[in-house]
C-alpha cells in the first residue's frame, strides 16, 4: 500500500471557534483555543466549536494571495507583472517558468481541506449523540462535501480514508493513504452530503453569513454540471488515478447535466432570502458588502484583530489575511504631478496596497470588456481613474500641474486609462514626467493611457475587490493592512450561469428558461448603471433592452465563457471554469501585453504551453517527501507530468 503523511490528527483546525449567543446571535464569534482533544470534540460545545472553525478555514483558502494566484494567472485574465516572482511566472506556462510539484500556489486546497474534512466528519459522527440538530450537522455535511468539491476539481481523485476508514473521523497521526477516483469522490462523498444537506439545512440562514438550502443548492448543481463534463470528457483530458469515464451509478453525462439545470431552476425559483442585486455596482460597492446576492463568504471585519483573523494595521499577505487584490494592485504611487505624488497609498477601494504581481491582459479590454459604455461591467469591475488625494496626507497644496501644465486639485483625475483607443494621445520617452509613462490629450489636465498601452507595470487595478473601510477618519486610513471586507466565495448570478451552460449541454429546458433566457437575465441587469466611477458621477441609465437584443439567438459555451469572465473576472473563478470546459489550452493559448518597463507601450504576443497534464495540479511536494514507500510508490501517487 502507498503511505505518506496527511498530518490529520482528531481535530486538526488551525483556529477553533465557538458560537455563543445572547446580543450577538446573529454572528459567528470566534474563542480560538490552542490544543483540542478528542473528549472535547464529544461535547456539544466542542461539536458547535467545530462548525464555526469550518467558517473560519475559508479565509486560509479565499483571499490567499498565492491560491488566487492559480486560479488567475495563466488564464486570459492575467499574466505575470512587472514585481511578479517565481510563484506568479511558474503559473503563467509562458516560457518564464513552470509548473512542478513544489510550486507553491495551488497548494491550499490541500494544506487546508483535508482538517477541515476531518473536523466536520467529527461533527457528523458526534452530533446526534451531543443533541446537535440535523440542521447543525447540515452545515457540516455541506463543508465536508465543498472541501472535496474544490480538491477534486484541482488535484482530481483524493483520498476518502483519512485513515479511520473512508468518510470517518480520524483521531491520530495517519501515514496510509490510497487515492481514491474521481468517480468514488464524487458519488461517495459530495453528491450524498450535499443532497443530504439540502434537504437539512434551512431555508433562511441561521447567523449572517451561514450555509442554507440555497447555498448547498449552488453547489449540488455546480458539482452535477461539473460531474457530467468529466464524464464526457470532450477533449480527452487525461484523469488520475486513472480510470473508466463510468458513473458508479450508471448515470450518464445527459443526466448529470439535467440534474445540473433541474437544481440550478430550482433554487431560481425558490430563492429564500437571495436575490440578484439591481446593479452590478450593487453587489461590488464595499458599503454594500454581505448583501443577498453572497452566498457564500470568507468573512472579516475591521472591528477586531480577533475576529477578523489577521492584524488591522499590517498585513504579511500570509495566513488569513485577504491579500489577493494586492497581487493585482499596480504602483499608483509612482504618479507624479510636478514632481510630487499625488496619488497617495489609500485604505479606500479604488487603492490599497500595490504589489504588481499580477497584470491584465490586453485581450482583457480590447475583448472580454470590448464594450464599456452600454454594460456597466467594465466600469464596475477596474479602477480606470486614479484621482488625486494628497489633502488627505496632509498636503494643503492647493492644487499641482498636471499634463499639458493644467491644474489639478485634490479629486481631480490625475491618470486615466481610456476606454478606447485614441491615436491622438502622445507618449513620452520613457516614464515621461508622470513618472509612469502616461500620454498626453489636447486640453486635458489628466495623464492618459490607451487600451492598447497597458503594460506589465503600468494597468488599471481591480475596483471590486478592492479595500474598503470605515475608520480612515479622513485619511489615509490602514492602507498596509489586510482587507477586512468579506472575500466572496459564491453568488446567486451563478445559478443563471449554470443552468444555461447545461442546457447548451443538452439539458430540456423549462418555458422561459433557455439559455438565452437564462443569460439574458445577467446581461439585462449588467445595462443598468446608477454609478459611473469612471467620471465620479451618479448615473441613471437602463441600456438593458440593447444588451439583451444584442445575445446570440442561440448561444454556445464559448459564449457562456465570455458572459462568465464579465460576470466574475478577477475572483478566482476563471481556472476552474477553463478546467471544468476544457477549453483552457484554447481560450489562454496566447495573450497580449506590453512590456515590463514604465513608459512602455509597445504590446506583444505571449504564447503559452498548456499540456494535458495542467489540468490537473501537483500534489504538493511536502506529502510526497512524506511518504514512507520507495520511490515508485512515491512517483505513483504524484499525478503525471509532475514527477
Amino acid at each position: 500500500m502507498k503511505r505518506f503523511k496527511i498530518k490529520l490528527m482528531a481535530i486538526t483546525m488551525l483556529t477553533l471557534t465557538l458560537l455563543i449567543g445572547s446580543c450577538t446571535k446573529d454572528v459567528l464569534v470566534e474563542n480560538p483555543r490552542s490544543v483540542y482533544t478528542p473528549e472535547f470534540f464529544k461535547t456539544e460545545l466542542g461539536v458547535q466549536g467545530g462548525i464555526t472553525a469550518l467558517y473560519a478555514h475559508l479565509r486560509f483558502i479565499y483571499g490567499n494571495w498565492n491560491y488566487y494566484n492559480s486560479l488567475e494567472t495563466g488564464t486570459d485574465e492575467y499574466t505575470w507583472a512587472q514585481s511578479a516572482d517565481g510563484n506568479f511566472k511558474d503559473m503563467d506556462l509562458s516560457g518564464v517558468g513552470s509548473i512542478t510539484s513544489q510550486s507553491a500556489p495551488a497548494s491550499a486546497p490541500w494544506g487546508n481541506g483535508f482538517s477541515a474534512i476531518n473536523t466536520a466528519s467529527g461533527i457528523i459522527e458526534n452530533a446526534t449523540a451531543v443533541g446537535v440538530s440535523d440542521a447543525l450537522v447540515a452545515e457540516a455535511r455541506f463543508f465536508r462535501a465543498f472541501d472535496y468539491f474544490l480538491m477534486v476539481q484541482t488535484y482530481g481523485g483524493i483520498p476518502l480514508d483519512l485513515g479511520a476508514g473512508e468518510l470517518k473521523f480520524n483521531t491520530s497521526t495517519n501515514r496510509k493513504s490510497v487515492r481514491n477516483t474521481v468517480p468514488e469522490v464524487y458519488t461517495k462523498a459530495i453528491f450524498p452530503d450535499l443532497i443530504k444537506a439540502v434537504n437539512d439545512l434551512p431555508t433562511a440562514p441561521r447567523l449572517t453569513g451561514t450555509v442554507t438550502k440555497t447555498v448547498a443548492r449552488l453547489y449540488l448543481s455546480k458539482a452535477y454540471l461539473t460531474y457530467g463534463w468529466w464524464l464526457q470528457n470532450p477533449n480527452n483530458i487525461p484523469t488520475y488515478p486513472e480510470t473508466p469515464r463510468t458513473d458508479p451509478d450508471g448515470h450518464d453525462a445527459a443526466w448529470y447535466f439535467q440534474q445540473a439545470y433541474n437544481v440550478a431552476v430550482e433554487a431560481i425559483d425558490n430563492p429564500g432570502p437571495y436575490g440578484l442585486q439591481n446593479t452590478f455596482y450593487d453587489v461590488h460597492v464595499g458599503s454594500n458588502d454581505r448583501h443577498s446576492e453572497m452566498l457564500l463568504y470568507a468573512d472579516h471585519t475591521e472591528l477586531s484583530e480577533k475576529y477578523n483573523g489577521a492584524s488591522l494595521t499590517w498585513g504579511t499577505s500570509g495566513n488569513a489575511d485577504n491579500a489577493s487584490v494586492w497581487m493585482v494592485t499596480w504602483n499608483y504611487t509612482e504618479i507624479r504631478s510636478s514632481g510630487a505624488s499625488t496619488v497617495q497609498r489609500e485604505a479606500a477601494q479604488d487603492y490599497g496596497r500595490p504589489w504588481t504581481r499580477m497584470a491584465p491582459t490586453l485581450n482583457v479590454f480590447e475583448e472580454t470588456f470590448a464594450d464599456k459604455e452600454l454594460d456597466s461591467r467594465y466600469d464596475g469591475t477596474f479602477v480606470s481613474v486614479y484621482r488625486g488625494n494628497w489633502d488627505k496626507a496632509g498636503n494643503n497644496t492647493p492644487t499641482y500641474n498636471n499634463a499639458n501644465g493644467l491644474p489639478v486639485a485634490p479629486g481631480d483625475a490625475i491618470l486615466t486609462f481610456l476606454d478606447n483607443e485614441n491615436p491622438a494621445v502622445v507618449y513620452p520617452t520613457g516614464s515621461g514626467p508622470s513618472n509612469v509613462g502616461g500620454g498626453t490629450l489636447p486640453g486635458r489636465a489628466d495623464w492618459v493611457i490607451n487600451p492598447s498601452g497597458i503594460s506589465r507595470v503600468v494597468y488599471p487595478g481591480l475596483w471590486k475587490l478592492g479595500t474598503y473601510r470605515t475608520d480612515n477618519a479622513g485619511g489615509l486610513g490602514q492602507p498596509n493592512a489586510g482587507l477586512t471586507r468579506p472575500f466572496p466565495i459564491a453568488k446567486f448570478s451563478e445559478f443563471y450561469f449554470i443552468a444555461a451552460e447545461a442546457a447548451v449541454k443538452g439539458a430540456i429546458t423549462q418555458g422561459g428558461k433557455s439559455a438565452r433566457d437564462l443569460i439574458n437575465v445577467i446581461r439585462a441587469r449588467a445595462g443598468k448603471w446608477r454609478f459611473d466611477r469612471g467620471e465620479n458621477t451618479v448615473r441613471i441609465e437602463d441600456n438593458s433592452a440593447l444588451l439583451t437584443a444584442a445575445t446570440p439567438a442561440v448561444i454556445d459555451i464559448d459564449y457562456i465563457l465570455e458572459e462568465r469572465s464579465r460576470e466574475y473576472f478577477g475572483e478566482g473563478y476563471r481556472w476552474l471554469d477553463l478546467v471544468r470546459t476544457q477549453t483552457w489550452a484554447d481560450v489562454a493559448a496566447s495573450y497580449r501585453i506590453a512590456g515590463p518597463n514604465k513608459g512602455d507601450h509597445n504590446a506583444q504576443t505571449f504564447t503559452r504551453t498548456i499540456e494535458p497534464h495542467h489540468y490537473l495540479r501537483p500534489i504538493p511536494q511536502g506529502q510526497i517527501d512524506s511518504m514512507e514507500g520507495t520511490d515508485a510508490e512515491k512517483d505513483a501517487y504524484q499525478n503525471p507530468g509532475y514527477n
